[in-house]
């Protein structure tokens, strides 16, 4: 029993792990949230039957208030007209109907204690879901804050891990560099040695150093009369 109780608690404990992975913190609060609010519509709901039947109620109450003053001037024009039974069964029915709006007062009475009380509650409730707001943002962003030192942490730690391979490539790439800016020098000197042939260059080597003492006597040429100009200007 004590293994199995042992290897139980160690799926338990890794179950859990996984779970606290999975669960987003963010999305809880503001499942939570959104509940209250639920709560919180469901509640001015019933505030709001309630309220509808208290207006039906004083409707009611209305009809009948004036039902009681209609009767009784209906059995003032019976006495007044000498019909005493019809003045007394006038005077019945006011009866019926101040018996019924004792009634209906007493339950408008009640009906209005139940909307003071859904009131009450409305007005506490919202004072909680106000206060959970003000803490959900406070712990959503003490939690995120948390999550991103967490991630800056991670980098760090990666980046210091990656330091020996990059050091490594960085000698390499160096190494690389100065290769290849030797051999561009070298085929830069043997370029001005007139050790690499352009291959686009059909002429052979003796017409290539005639054009070349042809180009230095062109310029050899230009520079003494552009002496001579400056000297006649003088």
């Amino acid at each position: 029993m004590g293994l199995f109780k042992r290897a139980a608690e160690i799926v338990e404990s890794r179950v859990n792990q996984i779970l606290d992975r999975l669960e987003d913190p963010n999305a809880t609060l503001d499942l939570s949230y959104e509940k209250m609010q639920e709560g919180l519509r469901n509640l001015r709901r019933s505030l709001a039957d309630v309220v509808a039947e208290q207006k039906r109620v004083e409707l009611q109450l209305n009809n009948l208030r004036a039902e009681v003053t209609r009767r009784e001037q209906e059995a003032r024009a019976a006495l007044q007209a000498g019909r005493e039974d019809l003045a007394r069964a006038a005077l019945e029915r006011k009866q019926q109907a101040a018996a019924q709006v004792a009634d209906l007062e007493a339950a408008h009475a009640n009906i209005a204690a139940q909307v003071e009380k859904l009131k009450d509650a409305e007005r506490r409730y919202q004072d909680r879901i106000d206060a959970f707001r003000t803490k959900k943002e406070v712990t959503k962003a003490t939690y995120n804050a948390a999550k991103a030192q967490v991630r800056i942490g991670e980098s760090i730690t990666g980046i210091s891990r990656e330091l020996g391979d990059v050091g490594e490539a960085l000698r390499r790439a160096n190494d690389k560099a100065e290769q290849m800016m030797a051999r561009a020098a070298a085929v830069e000197q043997l370029a001005a040695d007139g050790t690499l042939e352009d291959v686009l260059d059909s002429r052979d080597p003796v017409e290539r150093e005639l054009d070349e003492i042809r180009r230095r006597s062109a310029v050899d040429e230009e520079l003494n009369r552009l002496r001579a100009e400056l000297s006649g200007g003088a």
